[in-house]
């Protein structure tokens, strides 16, 4: 069962994704922000990343860049209510650009997508 970590500060949303994703049949861990997070993909491996790209404190962007120097082939989808952030030249680091939505099936999509590619590799 694929693990996925689910980075975002908002409760609501980190709530709804792991709801939703675990119906899906993934496994879900979260964290509600960017604090420590190498750290947490070391101890938690999981499968696939999905970043919120503003957070108060972190700027998913940065995040995103020090996962990509660390674990040059973990999946990463970037997850924002904003599609501004699609022209940031840091955001193309990501496997997938996703637009926040209370419709998952995007976000299924790119994940089912992302896990895929990434498993030829493994």
């Amino acid at each position: 069962m694929p693990k996925i970590l689910i980075v975002d500060d908002e409760e609501h949303i980190r709530f709804l994704y792991s709801e939703e994703l675990t119906e899906a049949g993934y496994e879900v861990v979260t964290a509600d922000s960017g604090y420590k997070l190498i750290e947490r993909i070391e101890k938690e491996k999981p499968d696939l990343v999905v970043l919120d790209i503003k957070m108060v404190d972190y700027n998913g962007l940065d995040l995103l860049q020090d996962i990509r120097n660390k674990f040059y082939n973990l999946p990463v989808i970037l997850c924002t209510a904003y599609d501004t952030f699609k022209e940031d030249m840091k955001s193309i680091a990501a496997d997938f650009y996703v637009i926040k939505s209370f419709d998952l099936t995007e976000l299924k999509n790119k994940i089912a997508m992302a896990l895929e590619a990434g498993s030829g590799s493994k």
